[in-house]
């Protein structure tokens, strides 16, 4: 025991210089903050903390630190500083405890000023209006694909690609029930019933147990905290917010079910990093071989094109088509100032951010 108490010592030693420090480096961010708020500069910039952690990862490479826990441990840090430098209010698609909100606490931290709103649009009005500097939507499952709604308002308003998120979607099961044999009913979404069939018929295969679907699982976990004999599928930030126990973790059918989010704003300032992938939207004449045409300008100069994606002009009534597309490298980049410069009466930059995916 002499030894335990020894090495817990220790740790308090250590736990005692982390927040000295923590606290000097809040202190030098305050005054980032105060120099960025006098230009105007915008607060979250992906590519400075990537280049952070990636010289963190090598700093740590003899130690039992690896890059997801520098990861955990460095992205709340830099939350928690982007509110020191100066507090941001963040809009994203609700409700309160959605993968939305999820991925929004990812980037912003539990400091930031939150705005769940019921619809895509309303993210995208409330930063167009500047209610909120920053938006948080869906733009891709990779198990259902894109988010069509998010690609027709990043065509119609005027906002920015500030950087992205990929957030692994993992579904917690939770229930103030000890007994999984008291519970009657379990709510969720219709999706999350389907990517968790396994799990559902594994231990509820009596069939007693009712499937409840409902318009949200920040809703379903609100129910199975409030209701007796009830259960949840949810995330696990919903299962925090509603301090509804949770019985399992991960019980999705794939764990390979991921959604990539776009944080979004009216203003838009990004440096390369190395590794960045640029959006744009381009609109092209309807004639023969102008797809074509405008494909081959990026092909010649070795740009590759990850995705694209043709969607309806809804201001057109003669079938006209746009295209949103998304391409390797940054938009400052010689190549491709050079086709942008060809095309520049056909192409809107939507923005440049560190490729993550």
């Amino acid at each position: 025991m002499d030894i335990l108490a020894e090495l817990r010592t220790q740790i308090d030693e250590i736990d005692d210089q982390i927040i000295d420090l923590l606290a000097k480096r809040m202190e030098v961010v305050k005054k980032v903050g105060e120099f960025k708020k006098q230009n105007n500069a915008i607060i979250y910039r992906p590519e400075r903390e990537k280049h952070i952690l990636d010289r963190l990862e090598l700093r740590s490479q003899d130690t039992l630190l690896n890059r997801l826990a520098i990861d955990a441990v460095f992205m709340e840090i830099f939350a928690i500083s982007r509110n020191f430098e100066l507090p941001e209010r963040v809009a994203y698609l609700g409700p309160e405890g959605s993968f939305t909100h999820q991925a929004a606490e990812s980037r912003f931290g539990f400091m930031s000023d939150y705005i769940p709103l019921k619809n895509i649009r309303a993210v995208f009005e409330s930063v167009v209006t500047e209610r909120a500097r920053f938006g948080v939507v869906p733009i891709e499952n990779n198990q259902e694909g894109f988010v069509r709604e998010t690609i027709d308002f990043l065509n119609e308003m005027n906002v920015k690609i500030v950087a992205e998120i990929l957030l692994p979607v993992h579904h917690t099961f939770v229930s103030q029930c000890d007994k999984l044999s008291d519970i009657k009913f379990i709510y969720s979404k219709d999706i999350a019933f389907k990517q968790c069939r396994n799990f559902l018929a594994d231990y509820f295969k009596d069939g007693s147990t009712e499937f409840v679907p409902i318009e949200s699982t920040s809703r379903a976990a609100k129910l199975a905290a409030e209701e007796p004999a009830s259960a949840a599928i949810c995330s696990s930030v919903a299962a925090k917010i509603y301090r509804v126990p949770i019985l399992f973790e991960n019980i999705e059918d794939s764990s390979h079910n991921r959604t990539r989010f776009l944080i979004i704003s009216k203003e838009f300032s990004s440096q390369a990093s190395g590794n960045d992938k640029t959006t744009i939207i381009v609109k092209l004449p309807d004639a023969p071989g102008s797809l074509a045409n405008f494909l081959q300008d990026f092909n010649i100069r070795g740009i590759n094109l990850n995705k694209i994606e043709s969607r309806p002009s809804r201001e057109d009534e003669h079938f006209k088509n746009w295209f949103y597309i998304e391409l390797n490298g940054h938009y400052q980049d010689p190549e491709l100032q050079e086709v942008f410069k060809v095309h520049e009466d056909k192409i809107r930059i939507l923005g440049s951010c560190v490729k993550l995916a």
